[in-house]
């Protein structure tokens, strides 16, 4: 067997010719990137995705909340429950219904936002890439997240 075969038969496991570990790679640096400032805030990344959620529609159930931010309860709950501890929401079970959990703002995470602004501005510029090309990206990665979705 020579070499060319060899490295036919494994190129499907060679790192460089995934799609998955530059999407895991520059998914966990831009999550670096975002520490800076969201210390200010005093949230974690997957916190402000949370806020920035509640920020836009309003309050939803936990169970709602994890359909649009792709997370199971499990992971969900600790951060929520972090989230009532800083004052940001408040977390109730209608009454007559034990397994909703309803998430909504306390005014001191409604006055959060206009602090969170100082963000989106702080992150600009953080790729590197012509504002087009960063377009596409978003694009795509939105029909990668639908097809998925599909799939499921």
């Amino acid at each position: 067997m020579t070499n060319k075969n060899i490295s036919d038969k494994y190129s499907s496991i060679r790192l460089k010719n995934q799609l998955c570990f530059p999407l895991y790679a520059c998914a966990k640096e831009i999550v670096r990137l975002y520490r800076k400032p969201l210390e200010k805030l005093g949230l974690t990344y997957t916190q402000y995705v949370v806020m920035m959620i509640f920020w836009e529609y309003g309050g939803m159930t936990e169970k709602e909340l994890g359909e649009i931010v792709h997370l199971d309860s499990g992971t969900l709950a600790p951060l929520l429950k972090r989230l009532e501890k800083q004052g940001l929401v408040t977390r109730t079970r209608p009454e007559g219904s034990e397994n909703k959990l309803y998430i909504a703002l306390t005014e001191q995470g409604e006055n959060l936002k206009e602090e969170a602004l100082h963000v989106p501005e702080e992150m600009s510029g953080c790729i590197s890439l012509p504002d087009e090309d960063l377009i596409t990206l978003k694009s795509l990665l939105d029909k990668m997240m639908v097809t998925m979705e599909e799939n499921k």
